[in-house]
């Protein structure tokens, strides 16, 4: 397991609630216009991260559900918009522009399931969160992507 000051590259997940409490702890480093990709296969846990995130920032009571069929969920928190987004249903690229998510970029904190989706409009920084099934759990890769990522991990 390697970790960057306090928050670790990569960890072992055993239960949905320990992949809850990953995504609080996440959730603290995390600012306006920060875009994050949760990669994995159907199952895995893409949505309790993002619950674990969500819900730290807004309150535990917040109900966080896969926005699957909406495609985009969106939250008012203390300091910015979170924007929820599931891309597995869009079908190419050019689908994404209609959801708006370009101007989350720029102002909110952005959690996209299904990111291949987004082809080249997938921004370059970013902070890519991979996350593999195993017989003992979860592995969860955190992967900085940009100057700004791998600088704020080291303030960690």
């Amino acid at each position: 397991m390697n970790t960057v000051g306090k928050i670790q590259i990569e960890t072992l997940l055993a239960s949905p609630e320990e992949m809850l409490a990953f995504g609080g702890r996440l959730s603290k480093i995390l600012r306006p216009q920060d875009v994050v990709f949760l990669i994995a296969d159907l199952g895995a846990g893409k949505t309790t991260l993002a619950r674990g995130i969500i819900q730290a920032i807004i309150g535990e009571n917040t109900d966080v559900s896969s926005p699957t069929y909406n495609l985009i969920h969106v939250w008012d928190g203390p300091n910015c918009q979170i924007w929820h987004a599931d891309l597995y249903r869009l079908e190419e690229p050019a689908e994404v522009f209609a959801l708006g998510l370009e101007e989350a970029f720029e102002h909110a904190i952005t959690l996209v399931e299904w990111p291949d989706r987004m082809g080249q409009m997938a921004p370059e920084s970013r902070l890519d969160i991979c996350i593999e099934k195993t017989p003992k759990g979860r592995k969860v890769i955190l992967r900085p992507m940009g100057v700004q990522w791998k600088e704020r991990f080291d303030e960690q």
